[in-house]
């Protein structure tokens, strides 16, 4: 039986109570991120904590599950697109600030880094989360990825959300500390090429990583694996399976 636990508080920052779920007693902390509509415990009923529990069970991995508040606030037209540009923000020092400071006080490590994981939308957010707080992450394992978020802008493309996108602001992005901090940390592209696919969009992610030395790897694998769990259920376990030997 696997350690199962759900953390829930009340974020400032987001102005309502979320949960945190984490599977596992021991191991590297692996933060994964739900695609667009989805909820903390979405990988567990797409059957992805079942596909990962061998590393579980062996102590190699703890995996954490946060809300997609951002991405649920994006994929609803209705709202303000500048609401959702300041929901990804919020979202971001949410993660930074909240559940990274919980997930090193579960693992009794107060400098412990996480591996940031997610497809879709979660890959983005896994992809930001390296590239805006490489301090906190030590690599992003990207499954599917959508890159680039300016069509939900709608048109309001803003310094905010120009922050929030490392599609955007990291050709742009300047020597110094962080940039520094991300030529030690690795980002890991994998991407299907079957139905609803979209490889252009990882193709030219990787090149923006790499034109500034940042370390990454596109991985592209064939017309059967389509944008969709089946493929993420053997993505997954095989690429944490590599970063945590």
């Amino acid at each position: 039986m696997i350690d199962r636990q759900v953390f829930t508080w009340y974020s400032e920052r987001l102005e309502r109570r979320l949960p945190l779920v984490r599977w596992g007693h021991y191991g590297q902390p692996v933060l994964a991120f739900a695609t667009a509509g989805g909820d903390p415990e979405e990988i567990e009923r797409w059957q992805m904590i079942g596909a990962l529990s061998g590393l579980i069970e062996a102590g190699r991995i703890k995996v954490y599950s946060v809300d997609s508040t951002a991405g649920r606030t994006w994929i609803d037209r209705r709202d303000d697109p500048l609401h959702g540009t300041w929901v990804q923000d919020q979202y971001d020092g949410y993660i930074a600030r909240e559940v990274v400071p919980a997930i090193r006080a579960d693992c009794r490590s107060p400098e412990i880094e996480v591996i940031a994981t997610g497809a879709s939308i979660g890959a983005f957010n896994a992809l930001a989360s390296l590239c805006r707080h490489p301090d906190l992450f030590r690599a992003a394992i990207c499954m599917s990825g959508s890159y680039n978020l300016e069509d939900f802008v709608r048109g309001h493309f803003t310094e905010r959300f120009y922050f929030c996108s490392p599609w955007h602001f990291l050709p742009n992005l300047g020597e110094g500390r962080q940039l520094d901090l991300l030529r030690r940390r690795f980002a890991l592209l994998a991407v299907g090429q079957g139905r609803w696919e979209d490889p252009g969009e990882t193709w030219h992610m990787a090149g923006v990583l790499g034109a500034k030395g940042i370390p990454n790897r596109v991985d592209a694998w064939g017309p059967e694996w389509d944008h969709d769990w089946p493929t993420w259920r053997q993505m997954l376990p095989h690429y944490l399976d590599e970063l945590t030997r």
